[in-house]
């Protein structure tokens, strides 16, 4: 008697993401050349924008087990030069590596830490840097390397030298600002480019410093909320990727609010990890098309 095939055993799969200049044909495209080299699409989403004229994909496919993915890749290359594609295809099994950065706000941090452990982040801790020792022993816990860099005026780009050698020598994909509360340099938020996102309080524009929600408390606000984005050289105008919001009223404390504004700072940023990690993201100018 023949035994079952497990034909998720038997494949490999695979990521393709693409943006491009809209033109009629791209899917039947990418998915016949997909089918040349027997793959079998899992999933699909697709996106025009009428406004810049470009179109984006994402694409979750298998191939079988004894396919050289190289040789997709080539072909691929080929398809895309013609039609101006901005593309990668990557490895669904590969587990993306985070670099956590926090400064003494643990919220973020501790909620990575336990949706990573947890399995429900696809992604590695590969390590922890703060200005502050606050939260080493909470890094042991977990076995993640803690590195402990503090920061002046005067050592600021030594630190974030320091920074940098360390995204390069534990090869990590993903550098996250867990309420790190240092602003990045142009220099390093450029050799971040497109792999570091910032958590920072969206709804309150008007309260800046480290007691945003007390600020918030006196004025009277009626919502508070969360936007996490891309890092770029212009402070908390990189593109967005994830918001959410609460109401708040009369009732609550400064004290509410924080807890209040905690959770949601946990959530959205746990939410905009995830999707880089699972190349749900795509760059759009200064906007992001972020797919289911």
């Amino acid at each position: 008697m023949s035994q079952p095939v497990d034909v998720a055993a038997s494949n490999q799969d695979f990521v393709l993401t693409l943006s491009c200049p809209d033109t009629t044909g791209i899917v039947y495209r990418v998915s016949g050349l997909l089918y040349q080299h027997e793959g079998n699409i899992l999933d699909a989403q697709q996106y025009g924008d009428t406004e810049t004229g470009r179109f984006f994909l994402r694409v979750h496919f298998a191939l079988p087990t004894a396919h050289n993915i190289d040789t997709l890749r080539e072909r691929f290359a080929e398809l895309a030069g013609p039609l101006q594609m901005n593309w990668q295809i990557r490895d669904n099994s590969k587990r993306s590596r985070l670099l956590i950065m926090v400064s003494k706000q643990g919220h973020c941090l501790n909620d990575l830490l336990f949706r990573a452990h947890s399995g429900q982040l696809k992604a590695d801790i590969a390590a922890i840097v703060s200005n502050h020792p606050d939260y080493a022993a909470l890094a042991e816990s977990y076995g993640i390397p803690f590195h402990h860099l503090p920061i002046t005026p005067d050592t600021k780009p030594q630190q974030e030298r320091q920074i940098l050698d360390l995204v390069e020598r534990e090869q990590i994909d993903l550098v996250v600002l867990a309420r790190y509360m240092q602003i990045l340099s142009a220099d390093m938020s450029a050799a971040l480019t497109g792999r570091a996102i910032n958590i920072h309080h969206s709804f309150l524009p008007s309260f800046k410093g480290a007691r945003p929600y007390h600020q918030a408390w006196q004025r009277g606000v009626k919502i508070i909320g969360a936007t996490a984005h891309y890092v770029t050289s212009d402070l908390d105008e990189g593109p967005i990727i994830e918001q959410d919001i609460a109401r708040v009223d009369h009732t609550m404390r400064a004290e509410d609010l924080t807890r209040v504004g905690s959770d949601i700072e946990s959530l959205v940023l746990s939410r905009a990890v995830r999707r880089h990690v699972e190349h749900r993201i795509l760059l759009n100018g200064n906007r992001t098309v972020v797919f289911r």
